[in-house]
């Protein structure tokens, strides 16, 4: 093909492999395609997509002829679109000089992009338009054909090793050219001094600056960087990340929610907050995208500690380091960390309170630990022993420090909200006491926390960014320590550019978060208490069982009553693991915020004597009322959580349940009838023999039911004093339509078949067997003890 034609058939070509931006089309639907499943297909697809591979020799062929394409500016990102569509160039560099009105003017406005640039945008934001792609199977993230180009691309334009691969060139003579028009042209040392985030330059007085030469190395990696940050990020603006921080604003916004759940019932909607309230919300992150933006975070960790320490010897500043080495320096706090701060903050408050939050936290929780992925290797000792946070980091968390103190209050208040006896969620708590446990880090959070809350003037605003420039001293892993006045300076210019001067600091290691942790202690007793009265609970219901529940004859199946949970289900093994991940959580806190050892034995025993003198579990806290007992805020805060439960039990007649799933209809109603009919014509005789004090009176009691008895279990609170109907002594023959029941017998007759024993012989044996059973239960219960069956 010809250039032209290739220049015609590439938007197609993309489209097709990635989808379209409305979702419609799929592609190749590489979020799903996996070598597990589609071997081929899954191979084809890396060796056409490689760095290296046609597609990417195409997109250099391209832009070797410096092509442009339209992207759609209604596709981009929320606060880009609304800033393009008020005509207010966006802060970020990737949009200048790239916006194009159409012929007709109005609506339609598109972005003139180059072949990477259009290549990489569908690629990123196909990981959040194609949300609904059919999936048949079960797929695995992290082995999608998406998620293994994204960990190619990173690493073949940020390189922890070496240099970027130059692009294959189609000219003999040299390279391919970086785009005329771009305009981070301005050399990585005036990323400070000259940046424009609070500048409204309008479209129409785009300044058109030419590429600087030494920054022509790398315009790819920087190009890549920045389009997955906006695309996969740039959701929140900070402006209205800091508006939804004010009382007010959240106030207007929980009014506008009310108002769009009872329009339904004629009340109108608020308009003035219905663009807010869809800016904000709007965007809904994927456990897939929070898994991509993990790789994303840990490989620009990677990247940046490969950044080379700077010499000490005077002459070898005078030469001026490369431009890669100058990106490694200010990659990540000129690039991801204010977006990734307010993607997380949203996540943290927006996520359901489940397990799936694991992704979340996994991604938080490799930004806070870029010593992990550090090239120098952790001495190696017989103990593994918890590795002490080294000193260089401290600059880094300093700059960092909401991303440590705001974010784990969030996830105190996330942690208070959840059901901690489920292993999922105590394996979450321990995982973050476990990082902030780590050997000095609290104590360099204390220090940041120190700096901020030191008397200082003014700061102006967003002057911070001064600071981040390498050629100021800035980065995080500059040689000459700054003085404690330019650290204090630092910490509270990030704290402030990303809250406004208005933020009120909660400290960290302060007396509110510190009531927090107790709480969250508290809960963490109560949990270990709940499960251990589960796991005794289930070895008593095993150990209680009879020869014929092991046919599945349990009355509980018959009086309704539920008195487990999903640990039931998992089984002892992760309710072993839940009480150890629980364990090990509490000693980390303790660790972390020096709590008090006789505090915390005083609310262990407090948690161990809330058991009743059956060593069952204590009902929800309530009060007394006319109507009976009431819950309290406390009481329905243990039911939420699983803390406490009522023993919800049928207390009607058994014989009129609901038909189950696992009954026949039709016997269960001809059974109820023939009980019916012998009730009524034998309840003189029954009763008489049930009277009687020997061993036929004892015999009979055991077999026929007697109702009234079953009053003497715990009632609901509401309904203690109802009054229970006796209904007699009574034949009940419901266990019959059982399907259990009836496979059991079936496979008691097939084994009799099998040794030449007829259907009136077994029956006589199963009956006999039955009635030596019975017997031996008569002599071994004690009273007049009530049996269904």
């Amino acid at each position: 093909f010809s250039l032209k034609e290739l220049h015609g058939i590439f938007p197609w070509l993309v489209e097709s492999i990635f989808g379209s931006l409305d979702g419609i089309i799929v592609g190749w639907n590489l979020r799903c395609l996996q070598g597990r499943t589609n071997p081929t297909e899954y191979s084809v697809a890396l060796d056409f997509l490689d760095p290296s591979g046609p597609m990417m020799k195409l997109v250099y062929k391209l832009q070797a002829e410096e092509y442009r394409y339209d992207f759609p500016v209604s596709y981009l990102p929320g606060p880009v679109k609304a800033s393009i569509q008020e005509q207010v160039l966006p802060e970020c560099s990737l949009y200048h000089n790239k916006v194009q009105f159409p012929s007709s003017g109005g609506l339609g406005l598109n972005l003139a992009l180059n072949p990477f640039e259009y290549y990489m945008f569908y690629f990123a934001i196909s990981l959040i338009t194609q949300k609904n792609s059919p999936v048949t199977h079960h797929v695995s993230p992290s082995n999608s054909a998406y998620f293994i180009l994204v960990d190619t691309y990173l690493k073949c334009f940020l390189p922890t090793e070496g240099s970027v691969l130059p692009p294959p060139s189609s000219n003999p003579g040299g390279a391919i050219p970086s785009p005329t028009p771009r305009s981070p042209a301005v050399p990585f040392t005036s990323y400070g001094m000259h940046h424009t985030s609070l500048l409204k330059r309008h479209i129409a007085h785009q300044p058109s600056v030419n590429a600087d030469p030494a920054s022509q190395e790398i315009w790819r990696s920087e190009t890549l960087l920045q389009i997955f940050v906006e695309m996969w990020l740039h959701h929140y603006s900070l402006e209205m990340y800091q508006k939804m921080q004010s009382p007010h604003v959240k106030l207007e916004v929980l009014h506008y929610r009310l108002s769009i759940s009872s329009k339904h019932h004629g009340s109108p909607a608020q308009s003035s907050y219905q663009a807010l309230h869809a800016y904000q919300e709007s965007f809904k992150p994927t456990e897939e995208h929070v898994l991509v933006v993990r790789l994303l975070v840990k490989h620009l960790h990677a990247f940046s500690n490969s950044l080379k320490p700077e010499p000490l010897s005077p002459s070898a500043h005078s030469h001026t380091a490369s431009p890669l080495e100058e990106f490694k320096r200010v990659v990540i706090p000129r690039f991801v960390q204010e977006k990734l701060y307010i993607f997380l903050q949203h996540c943290f408050g927006h996520w359901p309170l489940d397990a799936s939050f694991r992704a979340v936290l996994e991604m938080w929780l490799s930004y806070l630990q870029p010593w992990r992925y550090a090239p120098e290797k952790p001495p190696q000792s017989a103990e593994p022993l918890p590795r002490s946070v080294s000193e260089k980091w401290a600059a880094f968390i300093q700059e960092n420090l909401l991303m440590y103190t705001k974010l784990f209050v969030g996830f105190l208040n996330r942690a208070l909200r959840t059901d901690l006896v489920s292993p999922k969620n105590a394996l979450m708590v321990f995982r973050v006491a476990k990082v902030f446990a780590q050997p000095n880090l609290a104590e360099m959070i204390l220090k940041g926390e120190q700096l901020f809350l030191e008397p200082e003037l003014v700061i102006p605003h967003r002057q911070h960014r001064l600071f981040m420039s390498p050629t100021l001293g800035g980065s995080f892993f500059s040689s000459w320590p700054p003085t404690i006045t330019d650290a204090s300076f630092k910490v509270k210019s990030h704290v402030y550019s990303l809250e406004g001067q208005d933020f009120q600091y909660k400290q960290m290691f302060g007396t509110e978060v510190r009531n927090l942790v107790l709480k969250l202690a508290q809960l963490i007793c109560q949990a270990q208490q709940t499960a251990k009265s589960i796991s005794d609970h289930s070895a008593e219901t095993v150990a209680s069982q009879s020869f014929f529940s092991w046919f599945r004859f349990t009355p509980s199946e018959l009086n309704g009553s539920y008195t487990g949970n999903d640990l039931d289900e998992i089984g002892q093994d992760s309710i072993k693991k839940t009480d150890e991940y629980l364990e090990k959580a509490l000693e980390y806190l303790c660790q972390i915020f020096k709590l008090n050892e006789a505090q915390l034995t005083q609310m262990m025993m407090k948690c161990g004597t809330a058991e009743d003198e059956n060593g069952k579990k204590q009902l929800p806290d309530c009060v007394e009322s006319e109507d009976g007992l009431v819950l309290t805020p406390l009481g329905r805060y243990q039911i939420i959580n699983g803390l406490r439960r009522f023993e919800v039990q049928y207390q009607g007649d058994a014989e009129l349940q609901p038909i189950r799933s696992y009954e026949n209809a039709t016997l269960v109603r001809l059974l109820f009838r023939l009980s019916s009919a012998l009730n009524e014509r034998f309840a003189a005789q029954m009763d008489v023999l049930c009277s009687r004090e020997d061993f036929v009176g004892r015999l009979c009691r055991y077999h026929l039911t007697n109702p009234h008895l079953v009053q003497k279990m715990r009632c609901s609170p509401v309904g203690k004093d109802r009054a229970g109907q006796n209904w007699g002594p009574r034949i009940s023959l419901r266990f019959l339509a059982s399907y259990r029941t009836l496979v059991s017998l079936l496979l008691i007759y097939c084994m009799a078949a099998w040794f030449y024993i007829g259907p009136v012989g077994c029956t006589f044996l199963v009956l006999v067997g039955y009635c030596l059973y019975a017997v031996i239960m008569t002599f071994l219960s004690e009273g007049w003890k009530p049996h269904e069956h």
